[in-house]
């Protein structure tokens, strides 16, 4: 059996809640796997055989306890601005469109999302199902293969999840509800109210006005909480404040920026901030250029914003500087797109912190798990050692003699201060972020204790205990087959 989680709006805790569902049926021995039909974020993970789905379901079949695999994000679409998005298929990329010419491909996206969802059903069972955005887009009935069409395909059981924090939770909850099409509207059972504050006591009679306007349950209300899983998209970084930490360090916030989950982990030990690109780095103690859908077009806005000069000031003062994916890409000194990557061929400078060029001559993309050992190069990668992650990416680099910062990946300046790698997931290898943030502290004449060893699974079963606690899990069971 399955039941599909639907939202009153973008980032009302679908994800967390599909995420939670699935480790509390793992937790029970209970055969289950996540979907979601179609995804639109520029956070992405690569799966064993090298297949690119959105990095939330990557984490919910984490929580699962499963391996993530393609049919789980069927479609992933990757915004590359100017109305046009990169479709990658089954974790595969298939082709760029414009909206209006993907929404031609409605029938043939719901038939490939469906059997997807069927072959989920088959192997596990049991499918928790996570609509995208906001449910009730009557404007896009005909084509919303993420909701409606889904929903009336599948034909599972519906819970509807709001977000309190938003304001305006009857309209969301109780809208939501009677705007949906009788046929999908007969399978919704309950509701559950996500990011509440203050007393619940206070909000009996709110849930008892839910119930006896739809006659349908409340079947939980979710307290605010941070449990340290992956943000979904770039909505999540609006959510984000810096610490008080002296250590500072600058994250930045290219107009398309890809994986940023990346750096999650150092929020917890520096001051770690999203800057603007035409702001000045000169406050900074490590400057991270993080992956980017378009590394030509960020690129160049970067070059527009006056970034470069404020890049290499830093660098005059011995900031250590990491490029990841697309930021590596700039780094170097030339760019060469063969039309691939932005449309037309062009030749750009970049901003030549390490001899390298990188070359966009081919549509085809990388997406593979990677190993690395650090290469013993400079205060910071010298105590790294072994390094896991994966790489997504278009175009090749050339290193033209220059060191390799990892085994068969990146580059490294002399001093050990630039690094450029293709590899995401790189600061959540414990080693590699310890090493990093033990150079800041210590350029600071401060103590840094290290980092304790990060176990995710903890988390997963954090936000399973939580969820349990304020929502009749037991109700919910009742929908899925032991």
């Amino acid at each position: 059996m399955s039941l599909m989680i639907l939202g009153t709006s973008s980032h009302a805790g679908k994800s967390t809640i599909t995420a939670a569902v699935c480790r509390s049926m793992s937790k029970r021995n209970i055969s289950v796997a996540p979907f979601k039909s179609q995804n639109m974020s520029l956070n992405s993970y690569v799966t064993k055989d090298g297949a690119e789905i959105g990095i939330a379901q990557a984490m919910q079949a984490f929580a699962a306890m499963t391996e993530p695999q393609a049919e789980m994000n069927p479609i992933l679409l990757k915004p590359k601005g100017d109305k046009t998005s990169q479709i990658v298929l089954l974790g595969k990329p298939y082709k760029d469109v414009c909206i209006g010419d993907y929404y031609k491909e409605t029938p043939c996206l719901l038939d490939i999302a469906a059997e997807a969802y069927e072959k989920l059903r088959k192997k596990y069972k049991n499918v928790v199902v996570e609509g995208a955005g906001s449910a009730a887009e009557v404007n896009l009935y005909d084509r919303d293969i993420a909701n409606i069409l889904l929903a009336e395909r599948i034909n599972i059981p519906i819970i509807i999840v709001g977000d309190i924090e938003r304001g305006g939770i009857f309209a969301q909850i109780i809208g939501t509800y009677d705007l949906l099409p009788k046929d999908v509207r007969k399978n919704v059972v309950g509701f559950i109210i996500n990011k509440f504050r203050g007393d619940k006591d206070l909000f009996k009679d709110g849930i008892r006005i839910i119930e006896e306007k739809t006659g349908l349950s409340v079947l939980g209300v979710l307290p605010y909480i941070d449990i340290p899983i992956p943000s979904e998209d770039s909505l999540s970084i609006n959510d984000k404040t810096a610490s008080d930490s002296p250590v500072k360090i600058a994250i930045v916030r290219l107009p398309r920026i890809s994986n940023f989950s990346d750096f999650e982990i150092l929020e917890k030990f520096a001051s770690v901030e999203y800057t603007e690109p035409h702001k000045s780095l000169e406050k900074y103690d490590c400057i991270i250029i993080p992956g980017t859908k378009n590394t030509v077009e960020d690129f160049e806005e970067l070059q527009k914003s006056g970034f470069g000069e404020e890049l290499k000031k830093a660098r005059m003062r011995k900031v250590p500087v990491i490029g990841v994916c697309g930021g590596y890409q700039m780094l170097g000194k030339k760019i060469r797109d063969e039309g691939f990557e932005s449309g037309e061929k062009k030749v750009l400078d970049g901003f030549g912190l390490l001899n390298i060029e990188t070359v966009f001559d081919s549509y085809s993309k990388t997406t593979v798990q990677v190993k690395r050992k650090a290469n013993a190069v400079g205060p910071i990668l010298s105590s790294v050692g072994e390094t896991e992650g994966y790489e997504i990416h278009m175009g090749r680099t050339i290193l033209n003699g220059t060191e390799e910062a990892f085994s068969g990946d990146g580059a490294v300046s002399e001093d050990g201060l630039v690094i450029g790698t293709y590899m995401h997931g790189l600061f959540k290898n414990v080693n590699f972020s310890d090493a990093l943030l033990k150079y800041l502290y210590s350029k600071k004449n401060l103590p840094f204790n290290g980092i304790n060893d990060e176990n995710p699974d903890e988390s997963y079963d954090m936000l399973s205990e939580y969820f349990e606690k304020h929502v009749n899990f037991d109700k919910i069971l009742q929908y899925f087959e032991n």
